[in-house]
């Protein structure tokens, strides 16, 4: 009989459990570090835009002039990202009006309309969306989309209209599949009071279900957002790739992952163009720290309100 508040372990259980301790501590620690590691070295090579080449922070955020091997015979390089940031913004949140609205009626009729028919026919459907890689959406959005917008509108087709609208496809499942698990996790009993009430299956949808899954679902709606801003190969094709600022939603455009994919190759270590490149993905790194900052607040607010 074991005597209560005293255990007896075998010197092999307790050499288990300190080598289990040991591993997770030391991948965790690992991870720990090589995430300072990262942000470190990009910031360090970012930086250097500003510190090392002069370069002022604001025409950088706010000028649209990007010539950073200029010489200095002719003025001396510019490095304004403000046509890759527009770029980028207006894109994402183009796709994200698109995608939104579809995503979360799925979701609802996943749950609500039409469970069995979700979970046998279109939770697969979702599952093969996410599972296709970029380059495929890309090369369809430009042998499909991309002549299909050219015949109706005019002009080449690669627009922020067609970037947009692969983007729109591409993070539809992500913001679907999180609408569904918010919606899934809520209580019964608010469905069952709604119903006991006398509400109808809509009103207890657009008055209940969807205010109380709200936090999920906004949580969803900002990684579908993370998603798109960071995309890189599927909207450089089909985007155009245009140094200008685009005048409509038709006009060709470039985003901060496009440049950075297109010009870091050709940019010389330790010259202004590649510190360039480096300070773009440095604020591609900061705002994906904001989106996350972002999901967390959400989700706090979430479980508070639960």
């Amino acid at each position: 009989m074991i005597k209560k508040g005293k255990t007896n372990f075998s010197p092999h259980y307790i050499r288990t459990e300190l080598l289990g301790k040991t591993i997770v501590t030391f991948f965790g620690i690992f991870l720990i570090t090589l995430t300072i590691c990262l942000v470190f070295f990009i910031a360090s090579k970012g930086l250097s835009t500003f510190f090392k080449d002069k370069q002022s922070p604001l025409d950088f955020l706010f000028s649209s002039i990007w010539k950073p091997e200029r010489g200095f015979d002719e003025g001396g390089p510019l490095t304004g990202g403000f046509v890759f940031i527009f770029g980028s913004v207006s894109i994402s949140s183009l796709a994200l009006l698109i995608s939104t609205p579809f995503s979360i009626a799925i979701a609802i009729f996943m749950t609500e309309i039409s469970p069995k028919f979700g979970q046998k026919v279109l939770q697969p459907v979702i599952e093969v969306f996410v599972g296709i890689p970029s380059v495929v959406y890309g090369w369809v959005g430009l042998c499909v989309l991309v002549p299909f917008i050219g015949n109706t509108f005019g002009g080449l087709g690669k627009s922020l209209l067609a970037g947009a609208i692969v983007l729109a496809v591409m993070i539809f499942p992500t913001i679907t599949s999180v609408s569904v698990d918010a919606l899934k996790t809520l209580p019964k009993d608010y469905k069952e009071a709604s119903y006991a009430l006398g509400s109808t299956r809509w009103q207890t949808i657009r008055k209940v279900l969807v205010p109380a899954a709200l936090p999920g679902m906004l949580t969803g709606i900002v990684l579908g957002l993370a998603r798109a801003f960071g995309e890189a190969l599927a909207v450089q094709m089909v985007i155009g790739n245009n140094f200008f600022m685009p005048k409509s939603i038709l006009d060709r455009s470039i985003t901060l992952t496009s440049v950075i994919t297109m010009e870091m190759g050709e940019a010389p270590i330790g010259t202004v163009h590649n510190n360039a490149l480096w300070s773009l993905a440095l604020l591609l790194l900061i705002i994906s720290f904001l989106f996350i900052a972002l999901i967390h607040k959400i989700g706090a607010k979430g479980s508070f309100s639960k």
